[in-house]
């Protein structure tokens, strides 16, 4: 009888421990606070104000969602004040204007966001587009320099990381273009004649 009584027992602790593992589990199925935060979330375009002496301001919209890192990187330089005094050294009238190097600070190369580096960046390079520029042979090699396109250069897309649109003062990137006297077919400004960059705010 004594037997019987602790089998009984020990049978009633095993349906109450099964019971209460499986209250447990469809709890935590049912309780919607433990579900992932969902994908794909668009991020907010970052708004950029670049003054340059003489010309006066661009505004650029920044698109993060297609190239998180570089608008990233952009953003703190800007922030930083890294760009102000910088200058546009390198100018194609008809193609881009590109500037924003200094060869006296070394700084962490970025991520090259664009296709034929595995990313999937859908900006093109139509005319008032920004883009980073960087070393031919080495897609991960951008820093700080970038380029604003003057007109459209769709045959760069998929190989620079373009990532952002001139809102208001492409009439100003024009005629820094238009004005500029390379001084070889690569666009390269004398000293005394690049353009230079006031400023670089992020405003929003």
């Amino acid at each position: 009888m004594k037997k019987i009584l602790i089998l009984l027992l020990s049978l009633m602790l095993i349906f109450t421990f099964m019971t209460a593992c499986g209250g447990d589990q469809a709890t935590e199925q049912e309780d919607p606070g433990d579900a992932p935060a969902s994908d794909g979330e668009l991020v907010a375009p970052r708004i950029v104000k670049m003054t340059i002496k003489d010309y006066g301001t661009i505004t650029l919209e920044l698109d993060p969602n297609e190239a998180p890192e570089t608008v990233r990187n952009f953003c703190d330089l800007a922030a930083s004040g890294f760009y102000d005094g910088l200058k546009f050294h390198r100018i194609m009238d008809g193609f881009m204007i590109q500037g924003g190097g200094n060869e006296e600070v070394e700084l962490e190369p970025i991520v090259g966001e664009f296709a034929s580096n595995g990313y999937n960046n859908t900006i093109s390079h139509k005319e008032g587009v920004i883009s980073m520029a960087r070393f031919p042979n080495d897609p991960n090699s951008a820093t700080s320099q970038f380029f604003i396109t003057v007109a459209d250069d769709s045959f760069l897309d998929g190989d620079y990381a373009a990532f952002g649109y001139v809102t208001e003062g492409l009439d100003i990137c024009k005629q820094i273009a238009a004005d500029s006297n390379p001084i070889d077919d690569n666009g390269t400004i004398p000293e005394e004649e690049q353009p230079i960059i006031e400023s670089v705010e992020v405003v929003d």
